[in-house]
């Protein structure tokens, strides 16, 4: 995989063993929870939350968050880094390329409104 190429220490692995015996909503969502557990991830992050309860993951010091309130908490700890990212990726897309404005929107239709709204501040 390219993310492998780049993120070496990313992958977690091992988890198979865990998914048997974690409960959640959906049960074809076990292996995320068990990859989190395996990897200690203090967040998983998803636009699914219902079929991730707080209740559950708290138990494994895991928190869910929605994309929009992850990126929010970036751009509280590096608000200048993630403007960056946020242009730079902008400056990456070729078919079609999109305005500012066209790129906002598109992050604003995918639920990241208060990103938006924050990163508007940070975009000319």
């Amino acid at each position: 995989m390219l993310m492998d190429l780049h993120a070496t220490g990313a992958l977690v692995t091992g988890y198979e063993d865990l998914i048997e015996g974690l409960r959640l909503p959906d049960p074809d969502d076990r292996h995320v929870l068990a990859a989190a557990i395996r990897g200690r991830a203090g967040v998983i992050v998803t636009a699914n939350l219902r079929d991730f309860p707080a209740s559950i993951l708290g138990r494994f010091g895991i928190e869910p968050q929605s994309p929009d309130r992850f990126i929010l908490r970036l751009l509280g700890l590096a608000p200048g880094l993630v403007a960056r990212a946020a242009r730079d990726h902008r400056e990456s897309l070729r078919n079609p390329p999109k305005t500012i404005e066209q790129y906002l929107d598109a992050l604003a239709a995918q639920g990241l409104t208060q990103t938006v709204s924050v990163l508007r501040e940070y975009m000319p």
